[in-house]
């Protein structure tokens, strides 16, 4: 019984990449290289000449980076299955390209032949495969957001850390705000509590890292 056939696209800004790739599929027949280029912005018009099966893109490209180029080639040809490539997995890209872009994949360039060719098989068969390091970079990076999202300061207590920066007392900043002197009281502390400070020269310290003031 013969294999399937796939039809694969590259894009990447750098040669030696698409050649690389070129020498990792010697032998494997099921996969054929119809459109390569070094120029991101070229393949939407390729891909309108010739149909894929696959497009792996680089994610860091001058002009139109990875990211948009995938978001473009979705919008447009929604079967195509997008593998990214990259030198790294920052977790919050992959996230990213996994939202808007639908992406099957997200592999990084110093996987061996038989990964590549087993994500290969795995996406061209409706699967989706991404590297281990880049499932940890992923894991952390949802960390991170949640934890970010718990200790985000709403806009009132970002307007009461600027008046603390302003040396306001608790009364002063009440009748700024119209508020009670208990409400304001409370805002402190969550404030404190969200920012993991305990004094106004850390909590002053944080707001300017954090370019709240």
């Amino acid at each position: 019984m013969p294999l399937p056939h796939y039809k694969i696209a590259i894009v990447d800004d750098h040669q030696i990449v698409i050649d690389g790739l070129h020498s990792l599929l010697k032998g494997y027949n099921q996969f054929e290289i119809v459109i390569e280029s070094n120029h991101p912005e070229t393949i939407l018009p390729l891909l309108k000449k010739q149909q894929i099966d696959i497009l792996l893109t680089d994610v860091m490209m001058p002009v139109l980076t990875g990211v948009e180029l995938a978001k473009q080639v979705k919008k447009e040809f929604p079967a195509i299955r997008i593998i990214a490539l990259s030198m790294n997995g920052e977790g919050s890209l992959v996230n990213q390209m996994i939202e808007e872009s639908d992406i099957s994949g997200y592999l990084l360039k110093n996987i061996g032949q038989t990964e590549f060719i087993n994500a290969l098989n795995k996406i061209a068969e409706g699967g989706i495969y991404f590297s281990d390091e880049v499932l940890q970079e992923m894991l952390k990076a949802s960390e991170r957001k949640q934890v970010s999202d718990e200790n985000k300061l709403t806009n009132r207590e970002i307007e009461i850390v600027r008046l603390i920066e302003k040396e306001y007392s608790n009364k002063k900043i009440a009748e700024e705000l119209f508020l009670s002197e208990r409400t304001v009281e409370t805002h402190r502390k969550n404030i404190f509590r969200k920012t993991k400070t305990n004094s106004v020269i850390g909590l002053i310290k944080y707001a300017y890292e954090h370019k709240i003031i």
